[in-house]
């Protein structure tokens, strides 16, 4: 079956539109913005993710309950998330009420107003959610492992703020964010959905009229690599947690698949998983264990994740290290690269089925790299690497002497 390719505009005022049509009756559709946490100066930790909280409570047409139900009332959902680099408003529903869905999107993006109650209220609730992670090691150790990794900058520091950064929060500190941040070479509006691409386009170019012009902003602080660290804290309640990891290749880095690829290979979601299969199904050790590959623009880092019952903790961590030096030392075979160049594909075909999640990575591929790679430009790249070329970038990124651990043992 002949791959539907997705469709970008860019509008005069510099915003550009991810389009992919699909057949379905409900439609999805997203503001990605780069006004993630990094680019927050000193002084404003957390506030990308407090305006996120924030955009709904009210724009200079709507009040906060108006914002909420607009969409709610016709059975679609309004949504939003912020990570370190981007800042995703979005929406699903039935494609009939998409005038309904890009207007709201529209009057959230530009017109938030941010009225002084509203903002007061929301301190509380992200006040909690910052006590909610602090009570789950399980989350708190891959923050902490960040902030450690990326000590003095940007990327080390925790998107939710902290209690006192969030509680000196004002709303002329979220408007000049928003003016600073929410300019349209910062932005992308994406949409998957059965409806032509002319409706949307004129739909979008109708509602998005007002966005400030601007480009993209340069980094203003790029990182740059700083030594390992092995750290053991007492702060586990019922079982020990570990994160070993290290610096890995950004976005725009030729190692970028590859690393992609071996950390599927060595602790992906696959129940064959190498970790998987030697911690959990051959020794019990472990419940959950993970390998990731998290990349930013211009750095990245890898960490393998588990839980363990802290008699198990010492001999958990050396199976650990024992795969990831096999990586080093001894090029996949031939049988075995190929088994997982195609569990990979198949990840992938997997995650197209969510038009969803499509949605936003539309956003984010334009954000980040001006344009969109179809399925088959992936699986074709990823065909390429070789076992000697995947040997190479584990020397290079897993090589004991760059590894970092941060431990949580269980409080006496």
């Amino acid at each position: 079956m002949r791959e539907i390719l997705p469709l970008v505009h860019t509008f005069s005022n510099g915003l550009r539109l991810a389009y992919l049509h699909s057949d379905s009756m409900v439609a999805h559709l997203g503001v990605s913005v780069l006004a993630g946490s990094r680019y927050e100066h000193e002084g404003e930790e957390g506030l990308a993710h407090f305006l996120e909280h924030c955009i709904f409570k009210g724009t200079t047409n709507r009040r906060a309950f108006h914002v909420l139900s607009r969409l709610d009332s016709v059975g679609g959902e309004l949504n939003a998330y912020t990570s370190k680099e981007e800042m995703v408003v979005y929406a699903s529903f039935v494609k009939n009420h998409f005038q309904r869905a890009a207007e709201l999107l529209a009057d959230i993006v530009l017109n938030s107003h941010f009225p002084e109650k509203e903002i007061e209220k929301e301190k509380e609730i992200v006040l909690d959610e910052i006590d909610s992670y602090l009570d789950s090691p399980s989350d708190k150790i891959f923050d902490d492992f960040e902030a450690l990794l990326f000590e003095n900058h940007p990327l080390g520091i925790n998107i939710l703020g902290t209690p006192e950064s969030v509680s000196s929060f004002t709303k002329e500190d979220l408007q000049r964010y928003l003016k600073r941040r929410f300019v349209s070479g910062n932005m992308v509006v994406s949409f998957v959905g059965d409806l032509p691409f002319d409706k949307v386009c004129s739909s979008i170019e109708k509602y998005f009229q007002t966005c400030s012009v601007g480009e993209t902003h340069a980094l203003d602080n790029p990182f740059q690599e700083q030594l390992t660290f092995s750290k053991v804290s007492k702060e586990a309640n019922y079982q020990a947690h570990a994160v070993l990891g290290g610096y890995a290749p950004g976005y725009d880095h030729v190692d970028r698949k590859g690393i992609m690829l071996l950390a599927n290979i060595i602790g992906g979601p696959a129940l064959n998983s190498k970790l998987n299969l030697s911690v959990r199904e051959k020794y019990g050790y472990s419940y959950s264990i993970e390998a990731s590959y998290n990349p930013y623009k211009e750095t990245g880092f890898w960490n393998v994740y588990f839980g363990t019952d802290p008699k198990n903790l010492k001999k958990t961590l050396k199976l650990v290290e024992k795969e990831l030096l096999l990586a080093c030392d001894k090029p996949l075979t031939e049988s075995y690269l190929r088994m997982a160049k195609e569990q990979y594909k198949g990840h992938l075909a997997l995650g197209l089925e969510s038009n969803s999640g499509l949605m936003m990575s539309l956003g984010k591929s334009i954000l980040f790299f001006n344009q969109i790679d179809t399925l088959k430009d992936i699986t074709d790249a990823m065909q390429r690497i070789t076992a000697i070329e995947l040997q190479d970038i584990a020397q290079n990124y897993f090589n004991p002497k760059g590894i970092s651990k941060l431990i949580f043992e269980i409080e006496e």
